[in-house]
């Protein structure tokens, strides 16, 4: 069906040798057009990476990771205020960082899992 189509572009009259260059032109084309949609398919479906936890599975060294923005300074975060985003535990000074955190971890979170 394509072969069809793409024939019947061709302008009648033309020679052998600009016919196969035009086929060429439009196979060039069409192979440029499949991968690039290849590749925004694979980057768009590529999984979120993991987060850089230590051994007990606490990301950013329990830091508030919101405190970086609302304070602009590091702050510890509690134990007894965690919240399990990307299979870590994220620890904050505050349940109103706790709750900015959860409406919008990627805000918050650092980029790249913490590496």
């Amino acid at each position: 069906m394509l072969t069809v189509c793409v024939i019947s572009l061709i302008p009648t009259g033309l020679k052998l040798s600009k016919v196969t260059i035009l086929m060429k032109k439009l196979s060039l084309l069409l192979a440029a057009m499949i991968f690039s949609w290849t590749i925004t398919l694979v980057a768009c479906s590529a999984p979120t990476p993991p987060v850089n936890v230590n051994a007990e599975g606490i990301a950013v060294k329990g830091y508030d990771t919101v405190a970086y923005f609302t304070e602009g300074k590091p702050v510890k975060g509690k134990k007894e205020i965690q919240y399990e985003w990307q299979g870590a535990r994220w620890f904050f000074s505050t349940e109103q960082h706790l709750n900015m955190f959860r409406e919008n971890p990627e805000k918050y979170a650092p980029q790249y899992g913490g590496y």
